[in-house]
């Protein structure tokens, strides 16, 4: 490789960088989803540090190995009750951002967490997580483990409605997740299973996490959501099951054995996590660190 003049600005765009290094602007985004280069996201964009870009380009110029990207000892993904508890509780300095499975998904791909949250349901095999995860992370280092299996199902509080099914909630003002979100796409998937015309459906405002859904029912804005068991059990809702669904970890194998990481994961595996669940109700954490997928 020659040398060559980065811009004096702090971050890269995707064209500069392609240019810069004699790729296709495709190339660039192939290598930002595999961690290979550093990079960051902000405002939906991809930049690229130059500092580091600096470094990745000499070590590559010496013929040693690429500057690993440094991921934020944060959790990414989608919400989750137990999760949160379990974070707090473990004191193991981890932090969170939640805003849906595929948000959380596609930042990791970009090394913005050490983990992801996911419990995305493949339409066609019906299999969780698995599938859209070798599909999109097939060139991270990283491994997909269980962490709960949840009942979700339908959440509502008006002592004269017993809901047996998704057909009985036409008419009904629903709370709806964000889009991207894997409650909003397995509603959507099951709304078709079930034939319902959405169009029936009053929506009010989005809810962005599960304890802001089922709060929204709780406080009269909607009538019906589709929530955690657990969540509705806490604010003593009514809850119809309709589906068991498998959450899962997207984890960093490098930060596996990092100590904050390993802090959380022992702490999980202690009885009070699983006294926990068993309180909140609607969680199986029996199989929790099952390995489900590896890179």
């Amino acid at each position: 490789m020659t040398d060559l003049d980065l811009p004096d600005h702090e971050y890269l765009t995707v064209p500069e960088l392609a240019e810069l290094l004699r790729l296709k602007e495709r190339k660039i985004y192939d290598l930002a989803a595999s961690g290979e280069v550093p990079c960051s996201r902000a405002t939906g964009k991809l930049l690229f540090p130059a500092n580091e870009i600096r470094e990745w380009i000499a070590r590559a110029k010496s013929g040693g190995e690429p500057a690993p990207v440094h991921r934020p000892q944060i959790l990414l993904g989608s919400h989750d009750p137990l999760l949160d508890w379990a974070i707090r509780q473990s004191q193991s300095g981890l932090a969170s951002y939640v805003d849906g499975s595929m948000d959380g998904l596609e930042r990791f791909l970009q090394g913005e967490g050490i983990a992801a949250g996911l419990h995305l349901r493949d339409e066609k095999s019906g299999q969780w997580n698995v599938p859209i995860v070798a599909r999109m992370a097939t060139r991270q280092n990283a491994v997909l483990i269980h962490f709960a299996s949840r009942k979700r199902g339908l959440v509502y509080r008006d002592p004269d409605l017993d809901l047996a099914s998704l057909n009985e909630i036409s008419n009904l003002r629903f709370a709806p997740r964000q889009p991207g979100s894997g409650t909003d796409q397995l509603f959507r998937d099951l709304a078709a299973e079930a034939r319902l015309d959405l169009k029936k459906v009053d929506l009010v405002d989005v809810a962005r996490s599960e304890d802001e859904a089922v709060e929204s029912v709780r406080r009269g804005l909607a009538d019906v959501t589709f929530g955690l068991e657990a969540v509705a059990k806490s604010y003593g809702l009514k809850f119809t099951p309709l589906i068991d669904e498998e959450f899962a970890l997207l984890v960093d194998r490098k930060a596996w054995f990092e100590p904050a990481f390993q802090c959380f994961l022992t702490f999980c595996q202690t009885d009070a996590l699983a006294q926990r669940a068993a309180g909140m109700g609607g969680y199986d954490v029996s199989a929790l660190g099952r390995v489900r997928w590896n890179a």
